[in-house]
């Protein structure tokens, strides 16, 4: 008695030769490639607003104005000189006026400046990484040294790009559960249709005796291999799409914004098993009720 692997795995009610199971693995496979993108943008965008986090965190920007007969570079150089003494900073530089200029061009205009306009200089400080600076210990030894200036910490920029982190966050949650709900919907759909379309031998299987969880677990089978295949293939789209921004965004602007790791695209790889449990779960429970309300 030869064993026959086709006697132990579940036949398919819907005909292979159906139309729509070339669409319904298309449309399955782009929503699991909407979803492990997603995710790893997510991730990403995470990395990012840490990273940023860390470097305003580990730095502050000092605006010196000159008072008295003290020119506003000389008054910025001792400014540096004076935090770079400070315990807990690592390094402290004045800024030449052209980036100081650069900034106040922002708000009025590419306009040249006057000449006699008082426009502070910037002085940059880095803080130790062990044992930081606080911003009143800065304020302190700028006083004390007599100087007109004023600390910026950056703490405002914190938090907001803490919160804009956490809405990125909640955003990909948002979008993998409305993801995973439209492919459960389409799932559902497809499972009514094939009931409609295989009717007949459904009833036929019911005179033979077979229970409603069978027909429901041959469906179950059917759409669960399918979401697997176009799972699988969303999950690769999805990897090579984080490949290709890891590879192709360094030194550009979206390395900054969406700083895409190797390590990211790991999430692709459940994929096809959340693609496959999702579609068991749909069909099944679709195919149990609408068997349940047949006449």
């Amino acid at each position: 008695m030869s064993f026959e692997p086709a006697r132990w795995w579940p036949g398919s009610l819907l005909p292979k030769e159906d139309g729509t199971q070339g669409a319904l693995l298309f449309v399955i496979a782009v929503l699991a490639f909407l979803a492990c993108l997603s995710a790893i943008g997510a991730i990403a965008s995470e990395r990012a607003a840490e990273g940023w986090k860390d470097q305003l965190i580990g730095s502050a920007t000092v605006l010196v104005r000159a008072s008295g007969l003290e020119s506003a570079d000389a008054a910025a150089a001792r400014a540096a000189e004076t935090l770079a003494g400070v315990k807990g900073v690592a390094e402290a530089r004045a800024l030449d006026k052209a980036k100081g200029d650069a900034l106040v061009a922002r708000f009025i205009g590419p306009d040249p400046l006057p000449a006699d306009l008082p426009i502070p200089r910037l002085v940059a400080v880095e803080f130790n990484s062990k044992h930081p600076a606080t911003t009143a210990d800065l304020r302190r030894a700028l006083e004390a040294d007599g100087l007109d200036a004023t600390v910026e910490d950056h703490s405002l920029w914190t938090a907001q790009i803490m919160r804009t982190g956490a809405l990125a966050r909640w955003a990909a949650i948002g979008l993998f559960f409305l993801i995973s709900g439209a492919a459960g919907a389409l799932v559902a759909f497809a499972t009514r249709q094939g009931l409609d379309a295989r009717r007949d031998l459904v009833e036929i299987l019911h005179y033979s005796g077979a229970s409603d969880d069978f027909v429901a677990q041959m469906f179950q089978a059917r759409f669960a291999r399918m979401a697997a295949i176009a799972g699988t293939a969303g999950g690769v789209g999805a990897a090579l799409a984080g490949a290709g921004l890891h590879l192709f965004g360094r030194g550009q602007s979206v390395a900054a914004i969406l700083p895409v790791a190797w390590t990211d695209l790991v999430v692709a790889l459940p994929c096809p098993f959340v693609a496959a449990l999702i579609a068991a779960v749909t069909a099944r429970l679709t195919a149990r009720a609408v068997l349940k309300n047949s006449p």
